[in-house]
């Protein structure tokens, strides 16, 4: 194939953009949480983990925390059990959480890592409980309407600690984790922890330069539907009080939103149903998603 001289001018134009991204973040880390339709769409699946291959080998240390909520919602309509969800998060009993188990450290984790294998890469597969990587605690979930209510959702934690050194030892030998985001509690109990809220804890104790979370839609849009970026701290926070982020955002936003008051430099909450999202978001000016800045 020859190329025209219009379309070879905008290939080098697209190559020469990205150069002065990978030098600034060259050695830096960056932490993507991976879910959505990026998940189960296999062209985007294919997209995503080249992506990550091209990042890796340009420099940039890439570390991936995964969700897996239609594979698990599927695997419980197979046994006969239907998913519930308080203020997005996933009510877990002992019988939903021995399937998150089976669905996000096995079959998830494995899919994902040998995609990204498939593609030049080096991943390694880890869940939280392995070192133990993630410590967690038990998530008592406060009332919507009520904040004094206390909700019990089963084996659903939260971060309690986060030891990086495999994740650290991995990066260094130029290897891509792989993260399930289960945690292990105190007495050995297994916790289910929302995705969005692991990848953002390990961005802060990983100091990476950007926290990415792949959503299904644009980004965050105002109540008119329209995407908002370049948004700080304060303008976030703005949103959660109007009722502007709602539903099944609140993790996802809430996570991002603490990264960046704890360190994280950026995070990018962008549209994980465009093709190479990630590259364009990381190494182009224009970005497919919002942008939330630490100030």
């Amino acid at each position: 194939m020859v190329l025209t001289a219009t379309t070879a001018e905008n290939k080098a134009q697209v190559l020469a953009e990205a150069l002065p991204y990978i030098q600034r973040f060259h050695g830096k880390t960056i932490v993507i949480k991976y879910g959505g339709n990026a998940m189960t769409d296999e062209k985007l699946k294919h997209s995503f983990a080249s992506d990550v291959v091209m990042l890796k080998l340009v420099g940039i240390n890439t570390v991936i925390v995964h969700g897996g909520g239609p594979q698990i919602d599927d695997q419980l309509t197979k046994i006969g059990k239907k998913g519930e969800f308080i203020q997005g998060m996933r009510v877990t009993d002992a019988e939903t959480m021995d399937v998150v188990e089976m669905v996000l450290g096995g079959q998830v984790n494995t899919d994902i890592v040998n995609l990204i294998n498939q593609h030049g890469g080096r991943a390694v597969g880890l869940s939280g409980t392995d070192g133990p990587l993630i410590r967690a605690r038990k998530l008592m979930m406060r009332g919507k309407d009520n904040p004094d209510e206390l909700i019990d959702i089963g084996q659903v934690g939260e971060v309690e600690s986060i030891d990086p050194e495999i994740v650290q030892l991995l990066t260094a030998q130029n290897f891509i984790p792989v993260i399930a985001p289960v945690g292990v509690g105190k007495d050995g109990e297994s916790y289910n922890i929302n995705a969005d809220l692991v990848a953002g804890k390990l961005a802060e104790i990983l100091k990476a330069e950007k926290l990415v979370v792949l959503t299904n839609i644009p980004g965050v849009l105002d109540k008119a539907g329209k995407l908002l970026t370049g948004l700080t701290a304060r303008q976030i926070d703005e949103l959660f009080a109007d009722g502007t982020i709602h539903g099944g955002m609140l993790p996802k936003i809430g996570s991002a939103l603490e990264a960046v008051k704890n360190g994280v430099n950026s995070c990018h909450i962008i549209d994980g149903r465009v093709e190479h999202a990630l590259l364009l978001e990381v190494l182009t000016s224009e970005g497919v998603g919002t942008l939330i800045k630490r100030r």
